[in-house]
């Protein structure tokens, strides 16, 4: 690694306010924009019945709820970061909330389908204009030391645990409101966090210059055309000749985007950030264990409320432990970062969610939720914890000041497309195991059906019952199994690729680094 840049004055005069009360309200501030945006990414699934009944959606369309969102979100997140870099960060910021919140209104309104597609990909680019501003606003807003990883930790906490806390929110709202409301809810959050962050948050140091306009298009085109490529796969197959197309135009755009940052002065993403192992090694962990978190979330979804048949509001609650144990995890990688480094939290808590995806791979039609899916969750809710603040702080380690934005909507970047291609593969592979169960079990069910089971079989082509438990749940099972597969690719990563120098370590614990006042 290179020495960490010194911050000129300028730097130092936008950083935020000394004092623990200061940067604990401009933290508060960071973090609640990041729960907001990231739990927006789940709140949506338990509220998918009751938008298809109120909106008419079909079942096919539906999916769009939740790909519209992520589609612009993964796709504008490189654009989002360097903007905040250019034109400064604070102002990004609350640009980027402020068109979260309008976009969730709009959504909340809609009358048709149409209208809130339209708003979930606005409030997908609000998200993505704000988010990786949020993480770059912690590097310059707090001292390197244990002062930055505390802050890291939280961060970490809320980006990783932002998914069950949607789930439970979600849950309620639906349970004692209506679906509206999953929408509605970040428009006071949203306002909030606008009107506070100018009293709390000072505005970075600006880097004005050529914007790179022509990587800003290719990157953006290409991460969308990717990210619905992954969609796509999920939902019509890898031969599917719009997913292939959609492939193929994405090499040729993130080939173009290549050629054009190398040409660049001033590049949307500086490629030299990849020549970093570290770096390099970071990003290919969180593509892994991005594709396990969205993973256990979708799949655990549909296993607890279809066979263990809890409700709306019980799923929520159901992963409402994954949030406290992220944050147990987050707090003890923090806390210990600046004595071991980030490499063994890295490689333990790979392990720590390998080991709860394996053991989820045991569920069946009988286990239940105390005896099968708690234990589980929790070993592998530590372990992402202890991973989401270690591959933060590792991105953005030896960042110049001027590139944290971009270096933070690739973190952001990385992670999207992770979850898509690992969702992907996963679907796939659930699909798989689920026809090849259901060819065992239909004879069963055509021996044992009711003349009513029969009638409903003929009418939906889905096995009901207990028939139906069994092919759902080979299907998750083999699922757990391939997740299971990417947490142990990351743990190899980290055991082979990251390295932790002394000076890595003098510079966690904040010795002889310039602070900012």
């Amino acid at each position: 690694m290179t020495s960490n840049p010194q911050p000129t004055s300028a730097a130092q005069a936008t950083t935020g306010k000394s004092g623990g009360g200061g940067n604990g309200m401009a933290l508060l501030v960071i973090a609640s924009c990041q729960l907001m945006v990231v739990l927006d990414i789940t709140i949506v699934n338990i509220a998918l019945p009751d938008i298809q009944r109120s909106l008419d959606f079909s079942t096919t369309s539906l999916a769009w709820v939740v790909n519209a969102y992520t589609l612009t979100f993964g796709g504008l997140l490189l654009l989002g970061g360097r903007a905040g870099d250019i034109l400064g960060r604070r102002r990004v910021f609350i640009c980027g909330v402020l068109l979260f919140v309008l976009a969730s209104l709009l959504g909340g309104f809609a009358q048709n389908e149409a209208q809130l597609l339209s708003a979930r990909a606005l409030q997908g680019v609000g998200g993505a204009i704000a988010s990786p501003t949020s993480l770059a606003l912690i590097s310059t807003t707090f001292r390197e030391g244990p002062e930055r990883n505390r802050a890291f930790g939280v961060f970490a906490a809320v980006s990783a645990g932002g998914g069950a806390i949607g789930l439970l929110a979600g849950g309620i709202l639906v349970e004692y409101l209506n679906w509206r409301w999953v929408l509605f809810v970040n428009v006071p959050i949203g306002l909030l966090i606008a009107l506070a962050t100018p009293r709390w948050i000072k505005e970075s140091e600006r880097h004005p210059g050529h914007f790179d306009i022509t990587g800003a298009l290719t990157s953006t085109v290409g991460m969308v055309l990717l990210v619905y490529g992954f969609i796509r796969a999920a939902q019509e197959g890898w031969r599917d000749a719009l997913t292939l197309a959609s492939f193929g135009a994405a090499v040729v755009f993130l080939a173009l985007f290549i050629m054009v940052e190398r040409r660049s002065r001033q590049p949307i993403t500086p490629l030299h950030m990849f020549a970093d192992r570290n770096r390099a090694g970071t990003y290919g962990i969180m593509l892994c264990l991005a594709a396990a978190i969205f993973g256990m979330f979708f799949f655990l979804t549909l296993f607890v409320q279809n066979v263990l048949d809890f409700s709306p509001l019980a799923t929520g609650f159901a992963f409402l432990p994954v949030s406290a144990v992220i944050a147990v995890g987050a707090g003890l990688a923090s806390r210990f970062l600046p004595v071991y480094g980030p490499k063994p939290f890295m490689v333990v808590g790979a392990i720590l969610a390998a080991t709860g995806l394996a053991w989820l791979t045991l569920t069946d039609v009988h286990s239940t939720y105390a005896g099968s899916v708690l234990g589980p969750i929790l070993v592998f809710s530590l372990g992402m914890g202890m991973e989401f603040v270690s591959l933060t702080l590792m991105a953005l380690s030896d960042v110049p000041v001027q590139e944290t934005g971009a270096a933070s909507g690739l973190l952001n970047a990385t992670q999207q497309v992770g979850g898509s291609l690992g969702l992907s593969i996963l679907v796939t592979m659930f699909g798989t195991a689920s026809t090849n169960e259901a060819e065992k079990q239909v004879p069963l069910f055509l021996e044992q059906a009711t003349p009513a089971e029969l009638l409903q079989f003929k009418r939906t082509g889905q096995l009901p019952g207990h028939w139906g438990d069994e092919v759902l749940t080979s299907g998750v099972s083999a699922a757990f199994v391939v997740a299971a597969i990417f947490t142990v690719a990351a743990a190899l990563i980290a055991v082979f690729a990251i390295q932790v120098r002394p000076s890595d370590l003098e510079r966690l614990k904040g010795d002889g680094v310039p602070s900012p006042p």
